[in-house]
């Protein structure tokens, strides 16, 4: 879902929203190689998640020892559900179980409060 094989830190983040909305926490570890097709399904997952509908941005970061941390935000649960299912993102979990993650974790939690800071 994210594009954190790109850089160690997402762009800019996910500015707060309008609570409640929920957030899909995706903690992992990758295993010791470069496996075939991880870069282009990221890419591909990324640009798909855009298109359900409450999606409302992701953030992104990873350590030089290869945890990484994406968190992805939904205005509803309806939308981590539709993409929960979408058959992109399916064959993109079976294909993390077999080759990509050496272990991930997923936590999914409504946010209540939410406010943000921007330097000027």
């Amino acid at each position: 879902m994210s594009e954190q094989h790109l850089a160690p830190v997402g762009p800019v983040p996910v500015p707060a929203h309008e609570p409640p909305y929920y957030v899909v926490v995706f903690t992992s570890t990758r295993t010791g190689h470069d496996p075939d097709g991880y870069t282009d399904t990221a890419r591909r997952l990324s640009a798909l998640v855009r298109q359900i509908p409450g999606f409302l941005g992701e953030d992104f970061a990873h350590t030089p020892g290869g945890l990484a941390v994406s968190v992805a935000y939904f205005r509803d649960l309806a939308g981590i559900e539709e993409w929960r299912r979408h058959p992109e993102h399916a064959d993109a979990k079976r294909r993390g179980h077999e080759r990509w993650y050496e272990r991930y974790v997923i936590h999914i939690a409504r946010v209540e409060h939410s406010h943000g800071f921007t330097r000027t």
